[in-house]
């Protein structure tokens, strides 16, 4: 099986916006939910040409990627990790966090931060990031838990 980690182009926004929405539905949110995210999992060409985004093509298939900017005082900001559903599970989410763990290692960065859904939270954890507060988000009594890695 070929698999490979490359930039993405400007012209992956449509194949990474379904990876994303089709991703996020996984963990069961309801179409009203999924509705109201649209926008907010919506990667256009601008969001690819002004952010790092990496994209991991198996067999010659775009099926999930990555992406992050960096944010003040040698900090990066890790913004998306998706899967498509049928690839949850396989290793391919590991194989995104080690190439974006060594990508910042390799820079002079020192903490990398993120937001990660509720349902995520194990699999950052697995990697060495804590939990260091949690933001309110438009559901009801639903927070995300803001995690940390220092490097």
């Amino acid at each position: 099986m070929m698999t490979e980690i490359i930039k993405a182009n400007t012209d992956d926004d449509k194949i990474l916006t379904e990876i994303t929405k089709r991703s996020k539905a996984y963990w069961g949110y309801s179409e009203e939910q999924m509705s109201r995210w649209s926008d907010l999992l919506t990667i256009t060409s601008e969001y690819i040409d002004k952010n790092q985004v990496y994209k991991l093509i198996v067999n010659q298939s775009i099926i999930a990627y990555y992406s992050y900017f960096e944010i003040e005082n040698k900090n990066v900001r890790l913004d998306n990790l998706f899967v498509s559903p049928e690839y949850i599970g396989k290793g391919y989410g590991k194989l995104l966090m080690n190439d974006f763990i060594l990508k910042i290692k390799q820079s002079e960065k020192i903490r990398i931060i993120l937001d990660a859904d509720p349902n995520a939270q194990k699999f950052y954890e697995s990697f060495g990031f804590i939990k260091i507060g949690e933001s309110e988000t438009s559901v009801k009594d639903r927070f995300l838990p803001i995690m940390e890695h220092k490097l």
